[in-house]
């Protein structure tokens, strides 16, 4: 038991610049609050006494402003970072290593009782701020949740999920969708540096349109080259229009830094 407590206030210290000592953790960190009161609610929960779990659930929200439903599953070394708003649903699963940040719902849209109506978590995913993920699906390990993001199908390992409806952009090499080290690190929020489809789309559209630019030119030099050779044998005319886009013009490094590639 001792050694959860202390597995729990050093996940705080690792992933939390801001805490500065195990007193300050113990003493100013609701989240850790949230998850030592829900361990007694969910004992309770399973071992029949469905109410004083609820009320222990209840007394933890008041105080935390985290709700944490006593049925559901919370694995070791969780941090709710800030996380006032959260909340989690009886049949939510949330795996060892986890992080999950302020206003995230875990929210289910089935009304059916006994039915896994909340999300799987798996280890060491990260929730960003005011993301809704709802649904009896999982999250792969590793993956990442962009802020308000509203999920609401599975989301593969080492994924990141952004937008609304959540977009998914796949792990490269079975890597989380931002590690380009060989070993993963956290980021906070589940900041990545190809977070957004939108802008991968018009990086896309950028590099498409400057290289069609690109073979146009080459297209009129070659053209002009052969006007050329049937003018010195003799051959009238002269088959380039005269506002033929000899040179290139495309401003590719403008919209590269707009796009911010």
């Amino acid at each position: 038991m001792f050694a959860r407590l202390r597995s729990d206030i050093q996940c705080i210290l690792d992933r939390d610049p801001a805490a500065r000592s195990t007193w300050e953790v113990i003493t100013c960190y609701p989240g850790l609050h949230a998850i030592w009161l829900h361990r007694p609610a969910h004992w309770c929960w399973t071992h029949g006494f469905k109410w004083l779990g609820r009320f222990i659930s209840h007394c933890a929200r008041w105080l935390t402003g985290i709700e944490i439903h006593p049925g559901a599953k919370v694995g070791e070394r969780v941090f709710f970072d800030h996380a006032m708003g959260v909340v989690v649903g009886e049949t939510a699963e949330i795996g060892d290593g986890c992080t999950i940040y302020q206003g995230v719902t875990l929210g289910g849209t089935s009304l059916y009782k006994g039915a896994k109506r909340h999300p799987t978590l798996g280890k060491d995913v990260v929730v960003s701020a005011g993301a809704k993920v709802l649904g009896g699906f999982e999250v792969g390990d590793g993956a990442k949740i962009g802020s308000n993001a509203v999920v609401i199908k599975p989301v593969p390992a080492g994924a990141t999920a952004v937008g609304i409806p959540a977009r998914i952009i796949p792990s490269k090499k079975g890597e989380s969708a931002d590690v380009t080290e060989a070993a993963p690190k956290f980021t906070a929020y589940g900041i990545t540096q190809e977070d957004d489809p939108v802008s991968q789309a018009l990086r896309g559209l950028i590099d498409s349109a400057s290289g069609q630019e690109h073979q146009i030119a080459l297209l009129w030099k070659a053209i002009e080259t052969l006007s050329a050779r049937q003018a010195a044998t003799g051959t009238p005319g002269d088959c380039v229009p005269c506002d033929a886009a000899r040179e290139e013009h495309f401003e590719r490094d403008k919209l590269d830094q707009l796009v911010g590639k």
